[in-house]
């Protein structure tokens, strides 16, 4: 097992979650500046972690 690949899916899970919480509390907003900020940092840190998870595990070699 590779560590970078098992490190890398953690990551994109991690991405996909915080994704799915922004968009679970976008339905659930009411427009206020709390909402706001709350979106834009989770948003952000999903993407963030999604796309470096993808990244880490897409350029790991498969070593066997």
């Amino acid at each position: 097992m590779n560590l970078k690949r098992i490190f890398g899916a953690l990551l994109t899970a991690l991405g996909i979650g915080a994704l799915i919480y922004t968009a679970v509390v976008f339905t659930n907003t009411s427009g206020n500046t709390g909402d706001v900020k709350e979106l834009i940092i989770y948003g952000v840190l999903g993407l963030v972690f999604f796309t470096s998870g993808i990244s880490l595990v897409r350029t790991t070699k498969d070593e066997s």
